[in-house]
C-alpha cells in the first residue's frame, strides 16, 4: 500500500532539511579547520560592522552605516556577542548556515509545488524536486559561501522563498473562487520575505519592483472581490516599507537619502577611485549585452568549468522556454531569472564590476555573484527532468535517466571540488597579502599591554588585524566614532578630537598608508613604534604616544 502523497510530501521534506543542515555542518567544519571562514574581506567587515552595534565607544544602531543593508548584521549580532564566536567568525556563519538549509528545503517546495501532486504525478514531483535540491544542496560554491559571513546565501533564501509563495498564491488563486484565505496568506508572506530581501542586498529592491507589478496585476483582475483593495494596500506596505526605511534612515543620519549609492563608501565612488585613466572602469561599463554576459558567465563558472558548463546552459535554456510555454502554474518558476537583468544594470550603470578567470581581465572579483543563478539552473533543470520522466512510460528508463542524471550532477561537482570552487579561489587569492599583513599586525599588537590600551586606527580595510589580536572595538577609536549628520566635519565628534589631539584620548595610533589616519592625525609628539611590510599592502605603521 501506498503512502499518501501529502504524508509523502512531509516526510521528503523533513528528509531535505536534515540532509541540508548535515551537508551545512560539514562544510562548515571542513573550512573551519582550515581557517577559511574568514577568507572574504566583506565577511570580515560584516562581522566588525555587527560587533560595533554593541562593542563601541559609541554604542548603537548607527554603527551599522550605510552601503550594507542591515538585516544579516542585525540577524549575527546575537552570536558575536560571544568573543570566541567573533574571533573565530563562526557568528557571523551561523545566520548563513541556517539560510543554505532554508534554501535547499525551499527549492525542493518550489519544483514539487509546481508539478503535479496527484498519486500518478507524485512520483514524477518528488523525483524532480530531489533533482533540484541537490543541485543547490551539492554546489561547492555554495557550501563555502555558506560557511561565511557573507549575504549571498541568506539574500537567496529570501529570494527563494518569495518566489515559492507567489507561486502557491497564483495556485490558491485556481483552487479557490476568488480571493480565498489561503491565496491571500500566500501573497502577504511572499511580501513578508520581499521585505526581508530588500533589508538583505540591493538586489532585493529590483525583486520588490517586479513581484509588486505581478502581484498588482493579479489583484486588480479581482478587484470587485471583497478585500482586494485592501490586500493591495497591505502587500504595498509590506514591501515598500524597508526601502523607504532605508532612504529616511540615510536622509535623517547622512542628510543624503541616496547615500549608499553616491556617497565616499558606494560601488560609485570606490569605481571612481580605482579607475585607471585613458582605460574603461571596468567590462560592461554603459554596455549592457556585455555587463549581460560577464554576469552569465560568472553564473556558468559557480557551476561548472570547462564542458561542463554547456550542460548547465542548454538545461536553463529548455527548462525557461517550457515554463514559458506551460500553463500557468510553471510560469512563476520564471522568477528565478531575475538576478540576470539586475546584474545586467549593475555591472553596467552602477560601477559593479564582475571579473571572471576566463575572460579578460583574468582575475577573480565579484565572481561570487554568480551563484545567484545557481536556484535557476537547478529549477530549470528539473523542469526538464520532469518533461522528460513524464514522456517515458518505461519504469526501468525512468530509473535509468534518474540514474544518468545523479551520475552527472556528481561527476560535474566532483570535478569542481578538484579545482576548487571558483568562490573559494576568489577569496584565497584576493585574501594572501591582506591576510599577511594583518596577522603579523596582529602578533605585534598582543604584545601591548594593558588590557585597558585604548588605540586610534580607520577600521574600513584592516579590522581583522584588530579581531585577529581580540581587541575589543570598544577600545578603538575609529571613523564610526562621530556623528555623520553634521557636516562637513564634525570637530567636537570622538573621532576628530583624536585625530587632532592623540595624546589626550588613546595610546597606541595605527595607520595605514594613504588611509584617514595616515593623512589626517596630528603626529606631533608621536614615535614610531613599530613598521609592518607586506608586499601588494599599504605599509602599516604602529605610534606609540607617550
Amino acid at each position: 500500500m501506498k503512502e499518501p502523497v501529502s504524508r509523502r510530501g512531509d516526510l521528503d521534506t523533513a528528509l531535505v532539511f536534515a540532509l541540508a543542515g548535515f551537508a551545512s555542518l560539514l562544510a562548515f567544519l571542513f573550512y573551519l579547520q582550515r581557517a577559511d571562514v574568514l577568507l572574504y574581506g566583506d565577511a570580515v567587515a560584516h562581522i566588525n560592522i555587527s560587533r560595533k552595534v554593541f562593542d563601541s565607544q559609541t554604542p548603537g544602531l548607527l554603527q551599522l552605516g550605510t552601503v550594507w543593508l542591515p538585516l544579516p548584521h542585525l540577524l549575527m549580532l546575537p552570536f558575536l556577542l560571544s568573543n570566541w564566536m567573533w574571533k573565530t567568525g563562526i557568528g557571523g556563519s551561523v545566520p548563513s548556515m541556517l539560510a543554505y538549509v532554508f534554501l535547499v528545503s525551499g527549492v525542493f517546495r518550489l519544483v514539487r509545488g509546481a508539478l503535479p501532486r496527484n498519486a500518478d504525478g507524485s512520483e514524477l514531483a518528488n523525483g524532480s524536486a530531489w533533482m533540484a535540491a541537490a543541485i543547490v544542496g551539492l554546489n561547492p560554491n555554495l557550501l563555502y559561501l555558506q560557511s561565511t559571513a557573507m549575504t549571498e546565501v541568506l539574500y537567496l533564501t529570501f529570494f527563494l522563498w518569495t518566489i515559492v509563495f507567489f507561486a502557491e498564491f497564483t495556485r490558491a488563486l485556481g483552487d479557490e473562487d476568488g480571493l480565498g484565505v489561503s491565496a491571500r496568506s500566500k501573497l502577504i508572506r511572499c511580501a513578508w520575505c520581499v521585505a526581508a530581501a530588500e533589508w538583505t542586498r540591493y538586489d532585493g529592491w529590483f525583486l520588490a519592483a517586479i513581484v509588486s507589478l505581478l502581484a498588482l496585476g493579479i489583484l486588480y483582475r479581482f478587484r470587485n472581490s471583497a478585500g482586494a483593495k485592501f490586500l493591495a494596500l497591505k502587500f504595498l506596505l509590506v514591501v515598500c516599507g524597508p526601502a523607504i526605511l532605508w532612504l529616511a534612515y540615510n536622509a535623517l543620519v547622512y542628510r543624503n537619502p541616496m547615500e549608499f549609492a553616491t556617497g565616499p563608501y558606494s560601488a560609485k565612488a570606490i569605481e571612481r577611485k580605482t579607475a585607471v585613466p585613458g582605460y574603461p572602469p571596468h567590462p560592461g561599463t554603459k554596455d549592457p549585452p556585455i555587463a549581460a554576459l560577464y554576469f552569465f558567465k560568472s553564473a556558468q563558472v559557480n557551476m561548472a568549468e570547462g564542458g561542463w558548463e554547456r550542460i548547465w546552459v542548454v538545461l536553463l535554456i529548455c527548462g525557461a522556454v517550457i515554463c514559458a510555454r506551460s500553463s500557468r502554474g510553471l510560469r512563476p518558476l520564471l522568477l528565478v531569472l531575475v538576478p540576470l537583468p539586475f546584474y545586467m544594470l549593475s555591472v553596467a550603470y552602477s560601477g559593479v564590476p564582475v571579473f571572471v578567470p576566463p575572460w579578460w581581465p583574468f582575475s577573480y572579483y565579484n565572481v561570487r555573484y554568480g551563484v545567484q543563478l545557481v536556484p535557476a539552473f537547478a529549477v530549470m533543470s528539473a523542469i526538464v527532468m520532469a518533461v522528460l520522466l513524464g514522456w517515458m512510460k518505461s519504469r526501468r528508463a525512468r530509473v535509468a535517466l534518474g540514474t544518468c542524471t545523479a551520475l552527472l550532477i556528481l561527476c560535474n561537482y566532483i570535478s569542481v571540488w578538484n579545482r576548487g570552487p571558483v568562490c573559494f579561489r576568489e577569496a584565497w587569492v584576493n585574501s594572501r597579502t591582506r591576510l599577511a599583513l594583518e596577522s603579523e599586525l596582529a602578533r605585534n599588537l598582543q604584545l601591548l599591554t594593558p588590557d585597558n590600551t585604548m588605540f586610534l586606527m580607520y577600521l574600513g580595510d584592516h579590522v581583522g588585524a584588530l579581531q585577529g589580536a581580540g581587541i575589543d572595538l570598544k577600545r578603538v577609536i575609529h571613523e564610526g566614532n562621530h556623528r555623520p549628520w553634521i557636516k562637513p566635519t564634525d570637530p567636537d565628534g570622538l573621532w576628530e578630537r583624536t585625530l587632532a589631539s592623540p595624546r589626550e584620548h588613546v595610546r597606541y595610533v595605527i595607520s595605514f598608508e594613504g588611509d584617514d589616519v595616515d593623512r589626517l592625525v596630528n603626529r606631533d609628539g608621536l614615535t614610531l613604534k613599530w613598521v609592518v611590510h607586506t608586499q601588494g599592502q599599504p605599509t602599516a605603521r604602529v605610534w606609540d604616544t607617550q
